[in-house]
């Protein structure tokens, strides 16, 4: 089947605020209240790169969530935005700047965006972005039959550590930071991978103990074994997903940090290898921030 040309939809994205019920607190996995600190808005001081585990904050991803006040148009937001968009901020005192789409946040249906740190410094909640979204549905010619893209900017794949496959090799194969068991996989199950992303309950260090998965880091790939993203997300035994880290960890039971995943299929399809030394996939140099 030949590659079809993906469509391009400019979006309106606003950029968010945090916000709070009416308690300042959650519920650690031991029972302690904390202020969740970092979830949503604009987070200064924490770039691609960085250990997902480097501030204590809960879901801080590094740069600013974009959400829009109309909830039908927030999910058209969430769902069509892809990892490489290219994002510009159009009022306010940073209108001008360019940055991209990192990743999603589920939880409260907002996009992912990141910025150079002064352009982000300059960035306030209510500041309008037009967001380029472009490759939600576009499936590369070069994917093996079983295997879905999604959530990934058209190209995305070409600059990622991602070898196709040849003749006689039936797998492509994609190089990550971890790979981590469905055990681990949590909020985000049961939800739509093309909007949610899903959290991973590992701790500093990897899961079962410092280095045993490597020190998670904000623009690593990771896959999920044993797990199907084609559309609600849940266990499937003998498939592999795989995809960015988002946004860090959070103290929060069942939550950790977010994979925005890009790719999902049958291990016979979709090989992985383990890489813990090698630098993020996802840089900023990539996304040519300014």
């Amino acid at each position: 089947m030949s590659e079809l040309a993906p469509v391009a939809v400019n979006l309106l994205g606003v950029v968010g605020h945090p916000g709070f019920g009416d308690s300042p607190y959650r519920v650690d996995a031991d029972g302690r209240p904390y202020v969740p600190a970092g979830d949503g808005g604009i987070v200064l001081g924490l770039a691609l790169g960085d250990s997902a585990f480097a501030v204590a904050a809960d879901h801080a991803a590094p740069g600013a969530c974009l959400t829009h006040p109309d909830e039908a148009a927030r999910h058209a937001l969430v769902l069509y935005a892809c990892v490489g968009n290219q994002v510009r901020v159009t009022t306010g005192p940073a209108a001008g700047a360019s940055g991209a789409v990192l990743g999603k946040r589920g939880e409260h249906s907002q996009v992912i965006t990141v910025f150079a740190e002064a352009d982000l410094a300059r960035l306030r909640p209510g500041d309008e972005v037009s967001v380029r979204t472009c490759g939600q549905g576009h499936r590369p010619a070069w994917l093996p039959p079983g295997v879905t893209a999604l959530n990934a900017a058209p190209g995305l794949f070409g600059a990622l550590p991602v070898t196709v496959p040849r003749a006689g090799q039936p797998a492509a194969e994609v190089v990550v930071r971890a790979v981590l068991p469905a055990r681990l996989a949590g909020n985000g199950l049961g939800r739509p991978a093309a909007g949610w992303d899903l959290d991973v309950q590992a701790g500093p260090g990897g899961p079962g103990g410092p280095g045993a998965a490597g020190e998670l880091r904000l623009g690593d790939l990771v896959a999920v074994a044993d797990i199907d993203a084609r559309w609600n997300m849940g266990y499937r035994r003998g498939w592999m997903s795989v995809g960015v880290v988002g946004h860090g960890a959070s103290p929060l039971p069942g939550h950790g940090p977010g994979v925005t995943l890009l790719l999902t299929g049958p291990a016979a399809e979709l090989g992985v290898r383990e890489d813990q030394a090698g630098p993020p996939a996802i840089s900023a140099a990539l996304l040519q921030l300014q």
